[in-house]
């Protein structure tokens, strides 16, 4: 009997060995909860193309499951078989998401198996060209005159936009609340704003650095605690902290997760995989041509990122809570 138990144990052994050997055997689906074409798919798709050598050549496809600021996504990844072949590729809304919806499909720091984190990009306020302001003085000083007949713009509930534009109305404390807007997408939103159509949008530098560029928008500041001294376009642009909103410092992270209970050796192969594409020149190069800045402290780990991610949902709760606006 005990030689029996111990070929069997044998045999389970080799099988698992054999399992995580082979991993990946078929495509693997990194899921964005947003359009493509968007700031979070084009991190995606950057990021899927630097991880295929690290994972041997292994075939990383991108989904688009947009809704629900980021929820039906989310939710989809949390359900799923917990064997490495479907992750989630989210940003800040991974945190927000506990102070939005009020009622919840999923618990981010329960239901998730935390990869890493990949990038921060930070948020730059945009007006249309029409308005009549040029600095973020002015901005501000139109803003509080002309605030009830305003309309602010962003690419839906949850979307990086949104909690920008919920963070800085908080903290500039207008008296005259702008009429908000919600797209389904950065594209059609960024479209309007170009267009005249809305006034005022608070965007990633992933969407919005060619805009501005190309002087399509007028940009006011930058969301950082401190101005992007590196950045070539936005380096003479203020941050909102300098400008005089105290402790506003926002940045839009983004991370890789996985669904709970991944087996170790295909987790730390994942983490090893993203941890050697942040660290790949042209993937370095891609992000920063996007206005974004990879990962490279102690966030690039599965536990850096979780206790980075649970300050974040403290901190957004606050911000979030005094707004008073939910997503249910």
């Amino acid at each position: 009997m005990k030689k029996i138990l111990a070929l069997a144990a044998l045999s389970v052994a080799a099988t698992s060995g054999a399992f995580a050997q082979a991993f990946p055997s078929k495509p693997i689906t990194l899921v964005v909860p947003f359009a493509a074409g968007g700031p979070t798919d084009l991190v995606a798709r950057r990021l899927a193309e630097a991880m295929r050598k690290p994972m041997g050549g292994a075939n990383i496809v991108v989904e688009n499951a947009a809704g629900a600021g980021g929820t039906i996504a989310a939710t989809k990844v949390a359900r799923a078989a917990p064997d490495g072949y479907t992750l989630l590729v989210w940003h800040i809304g991974m945190a927000a998401t506990t102070s939005l919806y009020r009622k919840q499909t999923f618990k981010p720091l329960e239901d998730f198996d935390y990869l890493g984190a990949i990038n921060d990009v930070p948020m730059t306020l945009l007006g249309t060209n029409k308005l009549n302001a040029n600095t973020y003085r002015d901005f501000e000083s139109y803003i509080r005159a002309n605030g009830g007949k305003l309309n602010l713009a962003h690419a839906g509930l949850g979307s990086a936009s949104h909690i920008c534009g919920l963070m800085w109305q908080s903290a500039v404390k207008l008296d005259k609340s702008m009429t908000t807007i919600a797209y389904r997408g950065t594209a059609p939103a960024m479209n309007d704003l170009i267009g005249g159509q809305v006034d005022v949008m608070c965007d990633q530098t992933t969407n919005t650095t060619s805009q501005i560029e190309a002087g399509r928008v007028k940009a006011f500041a930058v969301t950082t605690a401190k101005r992007l001294d590196k950045h070539k376009l936005l380096k003479d642009y203020p941050s909102l902290q300098e400008m005089g909103l105290k402790d506003f410092n926002l940045t839009i992270w983004h991370g890789m997760y996985g669904p709970k209970g991944l087996p170790a050796d295909v987790a730390k192969k994942l983490n090893d995989a993203l941890i050697a594409a942040l660290k790949d020149p042209e993937f370095i190069k891609s992000q920063e041509d996007l206005g974004a800045i990879v990962v490279t402290d102690n966030r690039m780990t599965p536990a850096g990122h979780k206790a980075f991610v649970a300050s974040e949902i403290a901190k957004l709760k606050t911000a979030i809570d005094a707004a008073g606006q939910f997503a249910d």
